[in-house]
């Protein structure tokens, strides 16, 4: 596919079907973000099988350091990806190996007991099950423009978003009700037992088989792209010849376009922070103000929606004026509920401050993808999105570090968000100088580079 080829497909968007179905991947993959990730299975580790966990540090502080040490195992691989991606033309099928692999990390997290001595099984898998679900968002992500046109990109991107905050509601109501709610040795409408974490187990599964059965349509309905020559030689670099590849494109858009080199280095910061905020949100509320573990669940489906709800309502706000006074308005309104939250005890204001700050975590990440949509030229999706996910991963370890640095340094789980505060004002920070694209700009496609 040649250069003018490649431009011919901007503009030209997938009929509604084709949305759905790039969508339900979103809704099928919070059964990894909400369930495993951030409201049931990481508080299962930190909260009971590492409740008893000898020595002094705490399991808060062993999960903060394995997903840090994820992070960077998606930093050193993601730059063959995104670039391979495009230069084979093989990014449905790297989504359908990349979000296999992520599927089995999940099922394999019944074999988890109840017993200290499986943490260590427990954080291995969510750092790998974190690790490949990192991977297939480039081929994900890189998949928006061939759905979009450059006028509703950013309303696609917040449905996706939308989707996968609502599916994380349905699961989520369905591991509550029919395995989780209630008091005593039996659980849920299912009546699961809970001796040795079995019915916490079982949510495991059951979240597998959620994600597997809504990643489907995408793999179906949405076409490969033929092979582009947007980026000769990317396919045949090699592992350690992609490292000059990513190389040569860093400095290719330090020439041709500083922005995008100024906010890949910024949501790299502050993406982060996010994906911290709802990593340790959910231990937070357990371990600091007091929420109960069941009740905790209803936390995450009410966070869920307002996030859902806020992502909606900021993609009309992308494609009218821009991503990034989205981005800016709510990074500043995270920071300003986070210190509110240093400052409060008791589930009551953790409900109030906890909402108040999720509402503006749907806007920024649906912003930031359509940001560097905008920005990408045609037929180099998924390198960017490669760099995209390379540059964040490179500091992946920086708000879990940090979590757990503060939780080290002041033993106690709450100065956990002081941590988690820098990163999102040091983000914000380093964003401000960027300039925003146009809410309809059509980046042409950067001059190839040579090898």
């Amino acid at each position: 596919m040649s250069e003018v080829d490649a431009r011919a497909t901007v503009g030209q968007a997938a009929g509604r079907g084709q949305v759905l179905a790039w969508g339900f991947w979103d809704w099928g993959s919070a059964a990894f973000h909400a369930v495993i990730l951030t409201f049931v299975f990481s508080v299962y580790l930190t909260d009971k099988v590492g409740d008893d966990l000898p020595g002094g540090i705490s399991a808060s502080a062993w999960l903060g350091w394995s997903l840090g040490i994820g992070g960077l195992v998606v930093a050193v691989t993601a730059p063959i990806f995104g670039q391979w991606f495009d230069a084979t033309a093989k990014r449905k099928r790297s989504l359908a190996v990349l979000t296999g692999l992520t599927i089995l990390s999940m099922a394999g997290m019944f074999f988890v007991h109840d017993d200290y001595r499986d943490l260590w099984l427990g954080l291995v898998l969510l750092a790998l099950g974190a690790a490949f679900f990192e991977l297939a968002n480039v081929p994900y992500n890189a998949m928006l423009r061939q759905v979009s046109t450059p006028a509703t990109v950013g309303r696609v991107s917040g449905f996706g978003w939308a989707m996968g905050y609502f599916g994380g509601i349905f699961l989520l109501l369905i591991c509550y009700f029919g395995f989780i709610s209630g008091d005593g040795d039996n659980r849920g409408l299912l009546g699961v037992p809970t001796d040795d974490g079995l019915n916490i187990r079982l949510v495991a599964v059951v979240a597998a088989v959620w994600f597997a059965t809504f990643a489907l349509p995408v793999l179906f309905a949405v076409p490969e792209l033929p092979r582009t020559d947007a980026d000769p030689g990317a396919a045949n670099a090699g592992f350690f010849g992609s490292y000059r590849v990513l190389w040569r494109d860093l400095r290719e858009l330090w020439v041709v376009d500083r922005r995008a080199v100024g906010f890949l280095l910024a949501s790299a910061v502050f993406r982060d922070g996010l994906a911290g905020v709802f990593t340790f949100g959910a231990v937070l509320a357990v371990r600091v103000y007091g929420i109960a573990d069941s009740d905790v669940l209803l936390f995450g489906i009410a966070a869920n929606v307002v996030a859902a709800l806020g992502a909606v309502v900021a993609g009309r706000f992308d494609d009218r004026g821009g991503p990034k006074i989205v981005i800016v308005v709510s990074l500043a309104s995270m920071i300003v509920c986070g210190v509110a939250l240093l400052l409060v005890s008791g589930p009551l204001m953790f409900w109030i401050f906890g909402l108040l700050l999720t509402i503006f975590v749907g806007p920024a990440q649906s912003a930031a993808r359509s940001f560097l949509t905008r920005l990408a030229p045609p037929g180099r999706e998924g390198q960017f999105f490669g760099l995209y996910t390379t540059t964040g991963r490179a500091v992946t370890f920086l708000a879990p570090t940090l979590f757990g640095l503060f939780v080290w340094l002041f033993d106690a789980d709450r100065a956990g968000i002081v941590g988690l505060l820098v990163v999102l004002a040091i983000g914000l920070l380093v964003l401000l100088p960027v300039r925003s694209p146009d809410p309809t700009e059509v980046v042409s496609a950067h001059p190839k580079p040579t090898e």
